[in-house]
């Protein structure tokens, strides 16, 4: 059965799909880059280590940034105490809320790929200044500019790719979105081990100008979503589209047959009425459904949580995406060098690395197994796998069984790249129609990036205060444990199986839209 549907995989999959994938997932891969880009060179850009022990490749890359025009002007660090340098990295953070808030309207507007043009502008933006920065300032604009970028490229390439990907590989290529995350968290911090001394860091931020250019670049000659397209533009400019993307010789009508569907009751008056009287009422007609059209496939969120038919699908999308932090991922990711500095005899830095090789191959390892498992049973796998993961943590970090701790993060990490890390990325597509996913993909990211704040501003607080009035350490991943209960029984009595489904009315098992 397996080697079946990697042949029905690669069938359905052209070259110039993979080359769309490639180009989009740009995006995420630099929200992975910019949420990781101050991780390693923290202490250098802060002016807290001038220079690292030298290295014969450190030398010559000191060398050669010594040698370059382009940093000669420009400190070697930023004085910086942790206060300051906490609020230059949650400036990411709140531009990334203000992209996921403000792309989906546009993207539902205006099309997919103005929209994620204008993602790859803000991301030129904002590395351009985080490059040539010289003040906290300065900085921390750079800093909201690739977090707009951030946030608007984590609404709008979910969708797009949900759109341009075979039905029956949406599973596998709505992956994509968090295995180019991985990507892109794990250049930086590579990058971050080589050349976080002196100002080399720079090298590390001017790679997203390039990333940035090189995505804008790509983006001038990829097509609208074929999706977009028949909703908003000319159906036959859609399969037109769609047909290029599939291949020449795919058959696309169970695809096209919705839209089909839709304009061909007005193809047949315009044929067979031929009267003026008739031809006239059948114009006026169709402009007046073609305008309804419009309306519909533009809601806004305030429009999308008023309506009951609606209602459902966002509170299982929002609450679906909290699930993905509030079961504590960002508390390894973020502060697992703190969390294992003493448990294993290896570079903190190097550390967060192998963390990060490790969630990406296990990402891409677990792709295939939304549309294989179905989503419902990867988001609970992954949730009963993390919660048990952090009460097996909390209890080893407490009774100080140092690789047991170690061991329990590997586990915690493969566990979120099971269903918590790509699915929620995907199932906003599936649990509305095209005139609400805009708008459901926005209220899902903002709320993601609400919780990621929650997560990263309050687990140092909250794991400290535990520490000290309880004693000991690791109780705070007891509260993580009981939050992943919640989230499992959330996702158990709330979410619907979307997999096999071949529109909303059937995920939601209704038998006709109400609209």
């Amino acid at each position: 059965m397996a080697s079946s549907g990697l042949r029905q995989c690669i069938r359905d999959v052209s070259p110039y799909l993979i080359l769309l994938v490639a180009i989009s997932t740009l995006g995420p891969l630099q929200f992975g880059f910019h949420l990781a880009e101050l991780n390693a060179p923290q202490d250098v850009i802060s002016c807290r280590v001038k220079q690292s022990l030298s290295s014969r490749i450190s030398s010559t890359l000191s060398s050669l940034t010594r040698s370059s025009g382009t940093t000669a002007a420009l400190p070697d660090c930023i004085p910086m105490n942790d206060a300051q340098f906490a609020v230059v990295s949650s400036m990411f953070t709140l531009g990334g809320l203000v992209g996921a808030l403000g792309s989906g309207p546009i993207a539902s507007a205006k099309g997919r790929l103005l929209a994620m043009r204008l993602t790859s502008l803000s991301y030129l933006i904002g590395s351009v200044i985080e490059t040539l920065s010289s003040a906290i300032a300065v900085l921390a604009i750079g800093r909201v500019f690739s977090g707009v970028g951030a946030g608007a490229a984590t609404v709008i390439v979910p969708i797009y790719i949900s759109e341009i990907a075979p039905p029956r590989e949406r599973g596998t290529f709505g992956a994509m979105t968090q295995v180019s995350i991985n990507i892109g968290i794990l250049i930086t911090q590579t990058m971050g081990y080589f050349l976080s001394y002196g100002s080399a860091w720079r090298w590390v931020l001017s790679a997203g100008v390039i990333i940035a250019a090189v995505q804008f670049l790509g983006l001038l000659v990829i097509p609208e979503s074929p999706a977009w397209l028949a909703a908003n533009k000319s159906v036959s400019t859609a399969r037109r589209t769609l047909q290029r993307i599939r291949g020449r010789n795919y058959n696309i009508e169970e695809e096209t047959a919705a839209w089909d569907s839709a304009v061909s009751s007005e193809e047949e008056a315009a044929l067979l009425d031929e009267s003026p009287v008739a031809r006239e009422s059948s114009r006026r007609d169709s402009t007046n459904s073609k305008s309804d059209g419009k309306n519909n496939a533009h809601l806004g969120f305030f429009e999308v949580i008023k309506d009951p038919l609606y209602r459902p699908a966002l509170i299982a999308a929002v609450g679906v995406m909290c699930a993905q932090q509030l079961c504590g991922i960002n508390s390894i990711i973020m502060y697992s060098v703190s969390l294992l500095r003493d448990l294993l005899p290896i570079n903190s830095a190097l550390l967060t690395i192998i963390i990060s090789a490790i969630n990406l191959i296990t990402t891409l390892a677990c792709s295939p197994l939304p549309d294989q498992l179905g989503r419902k049973t990867c988001l609970l796998i992954s949730i009963v796998g993390q919660g048990a993961s952090a009460l097996a943590l909390a209890l080893s970090i407490l009774f100080d069984v140092k690789i047991l701790s170690a061991v329990t993060v590997l586990f915690f990490v493969a566990f979120f790249a099971v269903g918590l890390g790509p699915v929620p990325f995907i199932l906003a597509s599936e649990l509305v129609g095209q005139e609400a996913v805009g708008a459901t993909q926005s209220a899902c990211l903002g709320a993601n990036y609400i919780a990621t704040f929650l997560v990263a501003q309050f687990f140092p607080i909250i794991n400290v205060a535990l520490n000290e009035r309880l004693g000991g350490a690791g109780w705070v991943y007891f509260i993580f444990t009981a939050l992943a209960a919640l989230c499992g029984l959330f996702v158990l009595w709330r979410v619907p199986e979307t997999r096999g489904k071949k529109d909303v009315d059937e995920v939601w098992g209704r038998t006709r839209r109400l609209d």
